[in-house]
């Protein structure tokens, strides 16, 4: 299968919907006027013009994906030019590396290496306001939940957003995007906007 643009021009984009917060990601999308569909089997990924991977429980998201024979599918997809967008999760997943790896088989298709749980026990899920400059100058509002940072980027990634502590907690690389927290639980549609600008070429 290899990623093709429709004729018809409607976006569809679809939502990995193994675990995690994906009907969050397909309510945004369709606030957007996006065709988003949920993603459970191969044979739905035909004729998506982008996928998110959302945020959940990476060991469990990584297990079905094998399970349901998405692994491969998703990272050959991913390979030759699918937009992808990882939230989360869904980062931990597109990495190349995973430094605390141990029962989580990445998609490897980013070439960043993420920690997990990087926050500890006190700062497991928090708030703050970032600065994204590809958004705008109005700052965004970061909702980290048991979120992974990145802590090694190859440079062909652009990092796209740091904590104050320098952490790198959003970047790009091509038609791959990713995200330590989770735009989907706020009422700011322009990452998942960034996105869809990403698939239509725009970005």
């Amino acid at each position: 299968m290899s990623y093709w643009q429709p004729e018809d021009g409607n976006m569809r984009v679809g939502v990995l919907a193994s675990q995690g917060a994906f009907v969050e990601h397909i309510t945004v999308l369709r606030q957007l006027g996006v065709d988003a569909m949920p993603v459970r089997l191969p044979r739905e990924l035909e004729g998506v013009d982008g996928l998110i991977i959302p945020g959940g429980e990476s060991t469990s998201i990584s297990k079905l994906m094998l399970d349901y024979n998405l692994t491969n599918e998703i990272r050959n997809l991913a390979q030759n030019g699918l937009p992808v967008f990882g939230t989360c999760a869904g980062m931990i997943l597109l990495a190349s590396e995973i430094s605390d790896q141990n029962d989580v088989e990445p998609l490897g298709v980013m070439k960043i290496r993420v920690r997990r749980n990087a926050f500890g026990r006190q700062r497991e899920s928090f708030e703050t306001e970032l600065s994204i400059p590809v958004l705008g100058e109005k700052s965004f509002p970061g909702v980290f939940i048991r979120a992974p940072i990145i802590e090694q980027a190859n440079s062909e990634v652009e990092i796209l957003a740091k904590l104050e502590d320098g952490s790198s907690v959003a970047a790009r690389q091509g038609k791959l995007l990713a995200s330590a927290f989770h735009p989907e639980l706020t009422d700011d549609l322009r990452f998942h906007q960034y996105f869809l600008d990403i698939i239509g070429g725009h970005q």
